[in-house]
């Protein structure tokens, strides 16, 4: 072979060898082992024609029947037979040789011979037993050469398994050595130079004697044990270069940190911008910095706050044209630029060079790829940013979008608290005072009527109802003032509501009713205030609008809370036009009812009177419904 010798290929061609030499050896003997049994067969069918002789000599010198006579030598012919051809499935077959083709042909010769004088004529007994003797000789000489054949065979036998044990020593002794020549020597080298790199000798190696695998891998480990060399000679340096920018790194991250602190305590954005300017100048290692804000068209940059900037300077830039110098980029492809100031080029706008600076770096404030402003860095010397740099730098402008935008989140969030405030005042003088000064008026046209009949009863009892309403506007207002909110109990919403149409009942002298059909789950108070509040504007509505004589409360507490103002007055075709006041009413319920996920819905007809249905979610709905705004929020 050409190619080097792998330890697989050693391996496999002594392994193939021996297997060659175990599988001849042991086909030769399982030939022998044929040959004998074949041979003690051959030996055995001999012996039975010694004993059909003699019976057959028997037969022919007494009173002979001629169809056992027959039989007989036709047995002792088959025999012969099998003898010739022999029988492998047995097996039986006579392992020939010289003597014992002689000694067959002799015994085939004599027994045609014998059987023609038999078949001839009849023999005395002793003549007989004279032929069956002379003949038995015969095939006595031809089973002892049968015998010496096996003989010789049984000592081939022997010779081949002696020659299998041998091989087999001799396998495990050339297996043992190719072990030791081919894995135990080169491991033990291997383990050598192991142990002398793990007490520090770098310098050692290991003989490489083969090309194989050990071979292979002892190169391998020369490689590892020069690399090992030669990184350890460095390594102070290399310890130290590590050292040196792991502490550039943790100084970034905590300036990051420092920064990302104070823009999540600032109050407002000129605080916000002061502080940045001043923390991101110490970071860069800046001479000067500056904060601009764009506008919304991206056509102005407003200068926010500057550190170190010079007077004049921040005076001549505190409102600059997109694109008129190197600070304040245009929004399309914004990105950290470093600008050289050079006297052979010089600037739209000198201010830079003037006050001496030689490098402008721009980051640009961006949030989800719009500029909201942009950070510019001067420094008195040309520099360089590698990307490190220009990756803090990013990641700090980015932090300052962030706490801009969350800035204008937060006073957005004022404003739609202080708008929802006055919504909500709104509607609470709608359900209360607004409604008690209504019925007030009424009362006062009622009074006017009396005294125009100079009717004392209907004045006292005007004047009683007056003075009942006033009390209620009063209770209300100071309920305003004092709570901002409808009173709550922890009872049950049933005698709320009937209260509530008790009192509807003595302000306007209608009939009404509360049916409540099967029980449910208690409301939840704030829900039993706003539930409250709509039966309160559709009762107001029925007073105002419906001419109605009787109104009905229906209540269905389960699966999910239903309520229906029902009254019997002239109705109205839904959709037609309707009066300011109801139009404000239906507004103030649809938006309770958004505020607990429940909806409002009017049913109407001329003639037909008038409902009002409020239906809650059931309670799965509104656990997912306060799951789903919670993980909005």
């Amino acid at each position: 072979m050409r190619g080097p010798w792998t330890l697989t290929a050693k391996l496999y061609t002594s392994g193939i060898s021996f297997l060659v030499l175990a599988l001849a050896s042991i086909s030769l003997t399982l030939w022998v082992t044929w040959s004998l049994e074949g041979g003690a067969a051959a030996v055995n069918e001999a012996g039975r024609m010694r004993m059909q002789t003699y019976r057959l000599a028997l037969q022919v010198s007494g009173n002979p029947d001629p169809a056992v006579a027959l039989v007989l030598m036709r047995s002792f012919e088959e025999s012969i037979d099998l003898l010739r051809s022999g029988d492998p499935s047995r097996p039986l077959f006579v392992p020939w040789s010289a003597t014992s083709h002689e000694r067959f042909e002799k015994v085939t010769e004599k027994w045609v011979e014998l059987r023609e004088k038999w078949l001839r004529e009849r023999p005395t007994p002793a003549q007989a037993a004279r032929d069956a003797g002379e003949f038995v000789q015969l095939v006595d000489a031809f089973v002892a050469a049968i015998e010496s054949q096996i003989a010789r065979l049984t000592a081939i036998l022997h010779m081949f398994q002696l020659a299998m044990m041998g091989l087999a020593i001799g396998s495990a002794v050339v297996m043992l050595y190719a072990g030791y020549l081919f894995v135990l020597n080169p491991l033990a080298r291997l383990q050598r130079g192991l142990t002398a790199l793990r007490q520090g000798d770098l310098s050692t190696r290991v003989e490489v004697d083969s090309r194989d695998e050990f071979g292979q891998l002892s190169a391998g480990f020369n490689d590892m044990a020069r690399t090992l060399q030669s990184l350890y000679g460095s390594l102070e340096e290399k310890v130290r270069e590590k050292t040196a920018r792991l502490e550039v790194k943790r100084q970034r991250l905590a300036d990051l940190y420092e920064v990302s602190a104070f823009m999540a305590h600032a109050a407002s954005l000129d605080e916000l911008a002061r502080g940045f300017v001043r923390q991101v100048r110490g970071v860069a290692k800046a001479d000067a910095a500056a904060v601009r804000w764009s506008d919304e068209g991206n056509q102005r940059y407003f200068l926010l706050a500057s550190d170190n900037l010079p007077p004049a300077m921040a005076d001549a830039e505190s409102c600059l044209e997109t694109g008129a110098c190197y600070c304040g980029q245009r929004g399309e492809g914004a990105a950290i630029r470093v600008i050289a100031i050079r006297a052979a080029h010089p600037a739209p706008m000198e201010h830079c060079r003037r006050s001496g600076f030689r490098t402008v770096v721009s980051v640009p404030v961006k949030l989800h790829e719009r500029v909201l402003g942009e950070v510019d860095l001067f420094f008195r010397t040309y520099v360089r940013l590698d990307p490190e740099e220009r990756d803090l730098l990013d990641t700090l402008a980015s932090h300052l979008a962030s706490a801009m935008e969350s800035l204008r989140a937060a006073a957005l969030e004022r404003e739609a608290a202080v708008a929802q405030e006055r919504s909500l005042l709104a509607q609470e003088l709608h359900d209360s005072i607004a409604q008690s000064l209504a019925f007030l008026k009424i009362q006062a046209q009622l009074l006017r009527e009396a005294m125009k009949r100079n009717d004392t009863a209907a004045m006292a009892r005007v004047i009683g109802e007056l003075d009942a309403g006033v009390r209620e506007s009063y209770a209300d207002v100071r309920e305003l003032l004092v709570h901002f909110r409808t009173r709550t109990s922890k009872e049950d919403i049933e005698p709320a509501l009937r209260t509530t149409l008790s009192k509807f009942e003595h302000q306007t002298g209608l009939t009404a009713r509360l049916e409540m059909q099967g029980h449910g789950i208690a409301l939840a108070p704030d829900v039993q205030v706003h539930v409250l509040h709509i039966i309160q504007e559709a009762l107001s509505n029925v007073r105002k609008h419906s001419h109605a004589r009787e109104v009905t409360v229906r209540v269905s507490p389960g699966p999910s809370w239903r309520f229906e103002v029902h009254d019997d007055g002239v109705g109205f075709a839904i959709g037609s036009e309707s009066s300011d006041s109801t139009h404000v009413g239906l507004r103030i319920m649809h938006e309770r009812a958004q505020r607990i996920g429940a909806t409002v819905r009017v049913e109407s007809a001329p003639g037909a009177g008038c409902s009002v249905v409020l239906e809650l979610p059931r309670p799965q709905e509104e656990a997912a419904e306060v799951t789903s705004e919670g993980t909005a929020a």
